[in-house]
């Protein structure tokens, strides 16, 4: 009888889980099609990342009902998982490709960075709060991103060892754009960062690496956690 009594807990539960995987499922489509198709984004490789990365699994679990909300979620150490629509958009203006190597600034809950994993060949990801960088390692060594690398340190200075990038992100709002970062971009490689003073609304700037120049292009207004640095 005991051993009937745990098969049907077990049965239930897997049977519940399946339903609350399935119930995700349809909050990540309707994330898609509502927040991102519908306000502009189209790029097909970024649209079937936001599809297949399960966000709830990235935020506390008592915030994973509003996982798929267009809104940021506090992670824990003053930080934030941003919007989808601002993790598309920022996605969608890089223009990567599936051989492309990618370096982000701010790892987080790491939740980006598995974005960035589903359409590029390589992610080397970047997190100042050593905790978060353990956290966001196991996880996403646990959901089996094999093409994630994560360090904890200062991401000022870029990671020069894995450079050049075909593109770089950073997810934290600064006062100014690192130059080491731009150093390690490849000629004709993009850079992503918001930029503006602390505490304030930044500009989210697209950087572009030509041969004799460098272009720069203002994007939207946005707020992001200021980009912080070891002192």
């Amino acid at each position: 009888m005991k051993f009937i009594v745990l098969s049907l807990i077990s049965i239930f539960f897997c049977f519940g889980l399946a339903v609350a995987q399935e119930g995700y499922a349809s909050l990540r489509k309707a994330m898609v099609e509502n927040q991102l198709q519908n306000r502009g984004v189209t790029h097909l490789g970024t649209l079937a990342a936001m599809l297949n990365v399960p966000r709830h699994e990235f935020v506390p679990e008592d915030l994973q009902p509003y996982a798929y909300k267009d809104r940021p979620l506090p992670i824990g150490n003053g930080q934030t998982i941003s919007q989808p629509y601002i993790v598309a958009f920022m996605t969608e203006v890089l223009e990567l490709k599936n051989s492309d190597k990618v370096l982000e600034i701010g790892t987080g809950s790491g939740y980006q960075a598995a974005v960035l994993a589903k359409i590029v060949d390589s992610v080397y990801t970047i997190e100042i709060v050593e905790e978060l960088a353990l956290e966001a390692k196991k996880r996403l060594k646990e959901m089996k991103y094999d093409n994630i690398t994560v360090k904890a340190g200062d991401g000022y200075h870029g990671w020069p060892e894995k450079a050049p990038f075909d593109a770089i992100m950073v997810t934290a709002g600064a006062d100014r754009i690192p130059q080491p970062l731009v150093d390690q971009l490849k000629l004709g490689g993009r850079l992503i960062i918001p930029v503006g003073p602390h505490n304030g609304i930044r500009q989210l700037v697209l950087l572009i690496k030509r041969k004799n120049k460098i272009v720069k292009r203002n994007l939207m207004s946005v707020r992001f956690v200021p980009f912080t640095r070891d002192n």
